[in-house]
This record gives structure tokens, C-alpha cells and sequence, in this order.
């Protein structure tokens, strides 16, 4: 009886031991969404020591946080139920997956849990304010300014703001995951992120007509999908709470696809979402040295390209797919055609390699014109990349439900990747396309003449 007795006493601390090593993301129930909460900041520290079990710190106790190494604060946002927000694990892990870091997740549930989101929005310099104090803490211990990067989503992004103009933009680097934009649009720089809030701010806003921010907030802002409705998120309200929220966070999950080795979501810096999927910008116009900008953690590989820019700040263009990883392969269909009358349409492009996989792409945001003689450059965009393209079908369309059927007479279409340039270019001669029937052919490799 007395060892059970035992036994069980040390269980019970065991477990006590547990909950105070292991602190974990504050949880709140709806009804203290309804009621209100004050703020508390509680901060956790991860690293590659302890990659899963979190260590309570704070501005008088550092911790196990190693001051010569860069640290990354995760800062949430409003939080309406109360729930803790479920990607802080994988944004945690992916951190640490690609960098030797301190990571420290920044918890302001107990402030940000409110039906009231003015509430929460009113909360967010004084976040500002306990931040700073820690970051006095870690600078007095010989860390850096350069090596704070700051990962704020929707109200965080704002609050990576404040802390940055405390220290008079000299932070290392802010990401901003679609910044709130109700209560901050329109407002002045001192009151909003802006790109003089640290050395390099790149931002992603994929919700510009509801809860996001929709002018640009950095140095490099990227709009995925033009930073409108999202791929593969609901369209009416019929999707419950995801018709709300799902935009919002895509940014969110855009960021840890960056993380992950098997997608690298290239952008186009371009003027206006329509200039890119019309195919005038994917140059990017650098250099043949300096590649277009990644989305994501590696951003800011194009912190120095930028820093030569007057002012030094860009707008970027990209797509996605539905589902993770979202990333999308970019080709250009050029095709000359030889109708003796102009011709307006859309294209649909599919490939197929040999195994039998096919991906296929609707160029159709805007009808194209294809006058004799004259080539149009299409940019078609593909959920997979195919490296050996065994067949291509091309489909026109005038988008007319009646009246007659028209030919596309084609004197050359040619296929050449975007992504990988160095692939053989593919090329078809002399063909005729029936309106709305899709046509399937073998392609040949380009004339060199033709290259």
C-alpha cells in the first residue's frame, strides 16, 4: 500500500513537472470571447533543443535562449472563439526544419479573444510595448537587432510594426501574413506596418477585399491570386466559418509551404494582377543573375536587388492551386496563327507525359486576340510539372453559346517552360482547331530556327 501510495505521489508530480516545463498556447472557451478578456502576454520558446516542449520565458528569465542566434517571433491575431490558432505547431516545426533558431511564439490569447474586434485592435500597442521590453532583455545580453525577424499575421502584422518603430526600423526583418486591414486601412504610417518599420518587410495579402490590408505594407508585397478570393476556399456562405476566415489565412499556409523542400512559389513583380496573367511581367526585369522573388521564408533573397530600387519597394504576382502545396508551374503557349479575319477566344491547354499523368490549364481571365501573322504569348498555368510531355490538346473557344463555330488555323504553337527554361521547347505546325473540340497531338521538338 505504501509503494502504490508512492507511486502514485510521484505520478502526480511527474505530470506536475510536465505542465510547468511544457507550457502550452493559451485556451479560452466562446463564452470568454462574449465576456471579454484583459491582456496577458506569455511567451514560449522553442529551438532544436526542445523542438516540441515549450519553456515559459519572459523579459527577467531568457531561458535557454541563445542570444548569438537569430530568433523569430510568431505573433497571432484576433481570435474570436478563443481557440488557439491551429497552424502555430507546423509554423513552429517548419522554422525550425530550415534554421538553427530561437523561435518564440508570442500568446496574447488572453486580449486577442473577443466578439469585439476593436477590443483586441486596441490591445495591440501595449503587445508592442511587453515585446520591446523582452527584446531590451536579449540586446542587453549582447544579441542583435539583425537577427529579430518578426512573423505577424493579421493583427500581429501590425503589432511586429509597433515593436520595429520602437527601435527606429532597425529589427532584421518583418513578414507580415495578411495584415488586418478594418480599423487600419487608411491610416498613417505611425499607426499601421509600414516599410520603414524594419530592414526588409515582405508581406502577403491574400484577403484585400475583407479582412485584410490592401495596399502595399513593405518592401515586397505579394498577391497571390491578385490577394482576392482563393483557390479552393468557399465562395458563399454555405461554407460556414471557412467563407470567412479561409482567405484570410491562406497567407498563412502559403508560409509554411515555403518551409516545406517540395514547393518553391515563385512571384512576378508586375503593376497590376491583370499585367501578370497577361504574361508581361515574368521577366521580372533583373538581371539574368537575380531570379524572380520567392514567396515565403526566402523572400528576403531579394533584400540587396531591392535595396538598389528607388523607393525600394515592389508589388509581386502569383497564383496557386487549390490544395497544399498550392504551387503552380508557369508556361508560355506562343501561338501564330494564319485566319484571314481576327479571331478572339480563350485557350485550354492540357499535357500528358508518358505514364499517363496529365495536368491541365484554362487560359480564359480575358479573351485573346489572334490576328494573322502575329504571335500571341499566353501564360498558361499548371497544378503539376510534367518533365516529358508525351501529347498536348488545345481547345478554343469564343465563349458564344449560338451562332456559328469557328477554326483557329494555327501555323505554330510552341510550349516552353518558365520554371525550367533549359527543358526542350515543344513546337506543332500547321493545325486546325474546331471550336469547342478539344484536339490532341504529339508534339516535336522546336526548329533551332524556330527557338
Amino acid at each position: 500500500m505504501l509503494r502504490l501510495s508512492f507511486f502514485i505521489s510521484l505520478m502526480c508530480l511527474v505530470r506536475s513537472d510536465t505542465d510547468e516545463e511544457c507550457p502550452s498556447f493559451t485556451k479560452l472557451s466562446f463564452h470568454s470571447a462574449v465576456v471579454g478578456t484583459g491582456l496577458n502576454v506569455k511567451l514560449m520558446l522553442y529551438t532544436r533543443r526542445n523542438p516540441t516542449c515549450a519553456q515559459a520565458i519572459n523579459s527577467t528569465a531568457l531561458g535557454n535562449l541563445n542570444v548569438t542566434k537569430k530568433t523569430t517571433f510568431i505573433v497571432h491575431g484576433f481570435r474570436p472563439t478563443g481557440s488557439p490558432p491551429v497552424w502555430i505547431g507546423d509554423l513552429v516545426e517548419g522554422l525550425l526544419s530550415v534554421e538553427d533558431m530561437n523561435v518564440v511564439v508570442v500568446d496574447w490569447n488572453r486580449g486577442a479573444t473577443t466578439v469585439i474586434y476593436n477590443h483586441a485592435s486596441n490591445k495591440t500597442r501595449k503587445v508592442a510595448i511587453v515585446l520591446k521590453e523582452f527584446i531590451d532583455q536579449m540586446l542587453a545580453g549582447e544579441a542583435s537587432l539583425d537577427d529579430i525577424y518578426m512573423i505577424g499575421v493579421s493583427l500581429g502584422a501590425h503589432i511586429a510594426g509597433f515593436v520595429g518603430k520602437m527601435y527606429d526600423g532597425q529589427l532584421g526583418r518583418i513578414t507580415g501574413l495578411d495584415p488586418a486591414g478594418p480599423l487600419f486601412n487608411g491610416k498613417p504610417p505611425e499607426d499601421r506596418l509600414d516599410p520603414g518599420d524594419a530592414q526588409f518587410i515582405d508581406v502577403i495579402h491574400s484577403d484585400i477585399d475583407a479582412l485584410g490590408y490592401k495596399e502595399p505594407l513593405g518592401n515586397i508585397d505579394f498577391y497571390p491570386n491578385g490577394g482576392l478570393d482563393q483557390p479552393g476556399c468557399p465562395q458563399t456562405i454555405l461554407g460556414g466559418m471557412q467563407y470567412f476566415k479561409c482567405d484570410h489565412q491562406r497567407s498563412v499556409y502559403l508560409y509554411l509551404s515555403s518551409l516545406r523542400e517540395n514547393c518553391t512559389i515563385t512571384a512576378y513583380p508586375c503593376d497590376s494582377y491583370r499585367d501578370y496573367r497577361n504574361g508581361k511581367c515574368v521577366s521580372c526585369g533583373t538581371p539574368q543573375t537575380q531570379s524572380c522573388p520567392i514567396l515565403g521564408y526566402y523572400a528576403d533573397n531579394w533584400k540587396d536587388y531591392l535595396r538598389e530600387k528607388d523607393p525600394p519597394m515592389t508589388k509581386a504576382f502569383f497564383d496557386t492551386a487549390e490544395e497544399k502545396p498550392f504551387c503552380i508551374y508557369h508556361y508560355f503557349v506562343d501561338i501564330i496563327t494564319w485566319n484571314k479575319n481576327i479571331r478572339r477566344g480563350s485557350i485550354t491547354i492540357k499535357l500528358r507525359d508518358k505514364a499517363g499523368s496529365t495536368t491541365e490549364s484554362k487560359i480564359n481571365h480575358e479573351p485573346a486576340t489572334f490576328q494573322k501573322y502575329h504571335q500571341v504569348s499566353l501564360l498558361a498555368r499548371f497544378n503539376q510539372d510534367l518533365d516529358k510531355v508525351a501529347a498536348i490538346s488545345l481547345e478554343f473557344s469564343t465563349g458564344s453559346v449560338i451562332g456559328p463555330k469557328y477554326k483557329l488555323r494555327i501555323l505554330r504553337m510552341k510550349l516552353r517552360s518558365l520554371a525550367h527554361p533549359e527543358r526542350p521547347q515543344l513546337c506543332r505546325y500547321d493545325l486546325v482547331l474546331m471550336e469547342n473540340v478539344e484536339t490532341v497531338f504529339q508534339p516535336i521538338l522546336c526548329s533551332k530556327l524556330q527557338m
